[in-house]
């Protein structure tokens, strides 16, 4: 994981100028201004649900290549700021353009999964990831499939490092959870399909049992 090679290929999406950018800061991470990169993959993380989803790791592939340089860790430092902002204006974000909001979470989620500090994953983002997912669980993101999508996909990728960092807010995630599950009205079928899938999934021990896959992709599936 990591390795700056592997990275390349999600840089095609830019200009020119900013995969040369990239493509250094992967390479040559002290030839370049880290926080300008962290901005530019923030920004487009922001508008590329797709680039959302694999940007934690060209993130860690840039911080393992300063660490190696440097010692420093000026692009982790900035990446963090910039998540910090979006954070505080994620209401904004949110009324402003629900794609935007969706990719963000993606995005910090991702961030979240890659990241660590002694093998641990960042304390710093914990609360920031629950706040995300507690908003997915609002009723009117629920009636919303785009954002319920998000809330399990995100679930399905960090719920079980969450759970262990703060086992109560996630108790209480799954209230709201549950509690949006059981509304009379507002929920499509298929957001009710994926709400029910995720709570048996944690219920599992985080795993999806063979009879659950079987009868919950073929149903999505038809």
């Amino acid at each position: 994981m990591g390795e700056p090679g592997r990275e390349e290929y999600k840089i095609q999406s830019f200009d020119v100028e900013t995969q040369q950018l990239l493509k250094t800061a992967l390479k040559d991470p002290g030839a370049v201004d880290l926080e300008k990169v962290a901005n530019v993959i923030v920004d487009h993380s922001l508008q590329d649900c797709v680039f959302s989803k694999e940007a934690g790791r060209m993130c860690y592939a840039i911080i393992q290549a300063e660490s190696k340089q440097t010692g420093q860790s000026g692009f982790r430092r900035g990446l963090l700021n910039r998540l910090q902002q979006e954070y505080q204006a994620r209401e904004q974000l949110r009324a402003r353009s629900l794609q935007g909001w969706v990719c963000y979470v993606t995005f910090i989620c991702n961030i979240f999964d890659y990241l660590r500090v002694n093998n641990m994953p960042m304390m710093a983002l914990v609360n920031p990831v629950y706040d995300c997912l507690f908003r997915l669980a609002q009723p009117d993101s629920l009636s919303k499939e785009e954002e319920v999508d998000c809330l399990v996909l995100q679930l399905h990728r960090v719920g079980e490092q969450l759970e262990k960092m703060n086992g109560q807010r996630m108790d209480e995630l799954f209230v709201l959870i549950r509690d949006g599950f059981l509304l009379p009205s507002g929920l499509s079928s298929l957001a009710q399909l994926l709400l029910l899938e995720i709570i048996e999934f944690r219920a599992a021990g985080w795993k999806t049992t063979p009879a659950a896959h079987k009868y919950y992709y073929s149903e999505v599936s038809d």
